[in-house]
């Protein structure tokens, strides 16, 4: 009796789901449009492969038993300025707060991509790279005359090194214990120093000396991660740094007549700088106009040669690097940053006399206090005492506190590579991604943050306004393309512009204005940031914390914009009038064809010329390739426009449009 009764049931139900879905083919027609787009690929579920643990919550947070390793350096250096080299001694404390003993340590030695037949050198093609040599005869790399174990008594024991390419293993007499086990190396080495080193370091010749721009100078530190232990990806030049934080000490002897900027504070101004350019420093952390400490007259001055060294100490704390610059050239300026709550640091420009002028780097130290004034107010605080800009031949190049910039950039030019740079203190200085895996986690959201300090800047001085997203189409959808989740020195060179940079920047823009808003963008993005300040993020963890702040589902986006080389295309593939008479109203059909989804606005136009806005959620993709909508009007229709403000990179405009016919 009940399956009888069932039977029945279900039979007429059936009947007129089919009689409903006939008389409503034309309006949800799901299956039948063409094109690649596929809802259950797109839609297919998390895009996440692991689940949360005690490390990383399944939120995006740190989990409650999330460690990292911890490296504090101090170093005594000097420069040669004669021979070009750099030599020195580090005494490295190295903690181990992992949940494993340690057989032994992974250190890094970058310098080795300089050395003959290194394998970054191997990979360079016939056509040159920025991350190459450019053609300079040079055999350069580390010479490391020992790494040792320093006990608590102070005694010395020579560890066994193993340096394969721009890795250095050292075999520990006994396991590094869990939990806080600690040690101390001493490692003295040395290295010449490239006229061009991969666009991160170099020499810059001018009129009152060289400009020695120096990065990637000590032995660092692998990081060993609850991810892939230890993090030994050899440097070959394109992909960029993942690295342990900790506090520095430094001592930089150099040449008498130079002067030393450093990422950190100068610990001794009063026996480097003369006693006027002691009470210009002084005054320049009191001013929030730019003050001279370090003029051309006391440049050219500085060039004559002198006998003699000096010693300039610096220290940094919490941080994962540092770099510095020292030269015989460098006129000095300086004014106060304003930071929350009364506190302040400090912008210094340090430029050779041909930089100089208020179309060039005289405008440096304006640049560098109106983006950290910015950033820090609108995402988190400028955690240094310092933010230094050094006009290099460094086309552009960030390290905590200090950046290289091109000597020969100018107004807009200056002012973007100097914010991109310093937009690189909060990516991936303080959010301390992974650059080797993922440099899209620090080129494309700081070039994405940069957009709005662009806006910001001067009343819009360098802003081009909104951004037609239909210019970027052919550049960011081009079909050759790699998925922006590829490792940088995965990706074809020309690529990574776009990539690693613009790609994701346009797609967190597109997330910002056209999914989430930008009430709820912005409060993820700042607990990105809070939550995983001087800690180490994977995407996951960035992925996951804008889903569960925001409360939305975003794996479509991320699976569409990040994981694939998808293309978008949306289309407006029929209207038509509600038993053909406008009185009742008109149907529009658009159509999503190829496999990337966002939300849908429409504009429909009458006779008349009014204009009317209808925005679709993306949810209409969830389960059909196409979706009709009535819109309730009583006059003809003139057209109908899909994406009107071309907020979006469609690869095919032509279907975007209907129009009616006269």
């Amino acid at each position: 009796m009940y399956l009888k009764s069932f039977l029945v049931s279900f039979s007429l139900l059936w009947c007129s789901f089919v009689a409903d879905a006939q008389q409503s083919e034309s309006y949800f027609d799901g299956d039948k449009s063409p094109g690649s787009y596929n809802y259950t690929e797109t839609f297919g579920g998390s895009v996440y492969t692991r689940t949360g643990n005690q490390y990383r919550s399944a939120s995006g947070k740190p989990g409650h038993a999330y460690w990292q390793n911890r490296a504090d350096y101090h170093i005594d250096v000097a420069l040669d300025e004669k021979l070009k080299t750099v030599s020195g001694t580090e005494l490295l404390t190295y903690t181990n707060n992992s949940p494993d003993d340690l057989e032994f340590l992974w250190l890094q030695l970058d310098q080795n991509l300089y050395k003959q037949g290194s394998r970054g050198l191997n990979t360079v093609p016939l056509t040159g790279s920025r991350s190459g040599n450019k053609g300079q005869q040079f055999d350069g790399g580390y010479a490391i005359k020992f790494a040792k174990l320093v006990d608590e008594s102070g005694k010395e024991t020579e560890l066994n090194c193993m340096i394969d390419d721009t890795r250095m293993q050292l075999m520990l007499p006994e396991p590094l214990k869990a939990g806080g086990g600690s040690l101390k190396l001493k490692i003295e080495f040395s290295f010449t120093i490239p006229d061009y080193g991969s666009d991160r370091m170099g020499i810059l010749e001018t009129l009152n000396g060289k400009v020695f721009s120096i990065a990637q100078w000590y032995p660092r530190m692998c990081v060993y991660d609850d991810i892939l232990g230890w993090n030994t990806t050899p440097y070959l030049g394109p992909a960029e740094f993942y690295l342990e934080y900790g506090n520095f000490n430094m001592n930089i002897t150099v040449p008498a007549n130079h002067v030393v900027v450093c990422s950190g504070e100068l610990l001794n101004p009063e026996e480097v700088y003369s006693p006027d350019q002691q009470k210009a420093w002084a005054a320049a952390k009191r001013s929030d106009e730019t003050v001279v400490i370090r003029s051309e007259k006391d440049a050219r001055n500085a060039s004559r040669p002198v006998e003699g060294t000096k010693t300039w100490r610096f220290k940094m704390e919490n941080t994962r690097d540092v770099a510095w610059a020292s030269s015989s050239s460098f006129l000095i300026d300086a004014a106060r940053i304003n930071l929350q709550e009364g506190r302040t640091s400090m912008a210094i420009s340090a430029y050779p006399a041909e930089s100089a002028g208020k179309l060039a780097w005289g405008r440096s130290t304006e640049y560098i206090k109106a983006s950290i004034e910015y950033y820090s107010a609108k995402w988190t605080e400028y955690p240094y005492p310092t933010a230094i800009n050094v006009a290099s031949n460094v086309g552009g190049m960030e390290y905590p506190g200090i950046v290289f910039c091109g000597s020969n950039a100018r107004g807009s030019a200056l002012w973007g590579v100097t914010d991109h740079e310093f937009g690189h203190i909060w990516f991936p200085m303080i959010v301390g991604s992974n650059e080797r895996l993922h440099p899209w986690m620090d080129e494309g959201l700081n070039t994405f943050i940069n957009e709005l300090s662009t806006a910001a800047f001067n009343k819009g001085e360098y802003d081009k306004g909104t951004r037609n997203m239909r210019k970027w189409t052919s550049l960011i959808m081009d079909p050759s393309m790699e998925a922006v989740a590829t490792t940088a020195d995965n990706m074809k060179e020309r690529n990574t512009a776009y990539l690693s940079y613009y790609k994701p920047a346009i797609a967190l823009s597109l997330l910002r204005e056209n999914v989430l808003g930008p009430e709820r963008f912005d409060r993820a993005f700042k607990a990105y940031i809070e939550r995983w300040a001087y800690k180490h993020p994977t995407p996951d963890d960035f992925f996951r914390t804008m889903e569960n702040v925001s409360g939305e589902d975003l794996s479509w986006f991320w699976r569409g914009w990040f994981f694939n080389n998808w293309k978008l295309d949306q289309a407006v593939t029929g209207v038509s009038y509600v038993k053909n008479d406008p009185a009742n109203g008109v149907l529009i059909t658009v159509a999503n064809l190829q496999k990337m989804v966002m939300p849908v606005v429409v504009d429909i136009k009458l006779k008349s010329g009014s204009v009317s806005r209808v925005q679709l959620p993306v949810e209409i993709w969830k389960r059909n390739k196409s979706w009709t909508f009535q819109y309730p009007t009583n006059e003809d229709v003139a057209s109908v426009t899909i994406d009107p403000d071309q907020s979006l990179p469609d690869v095919n405009t032509d279907n975007n449009v209907w129009k009616v016919k006269n």
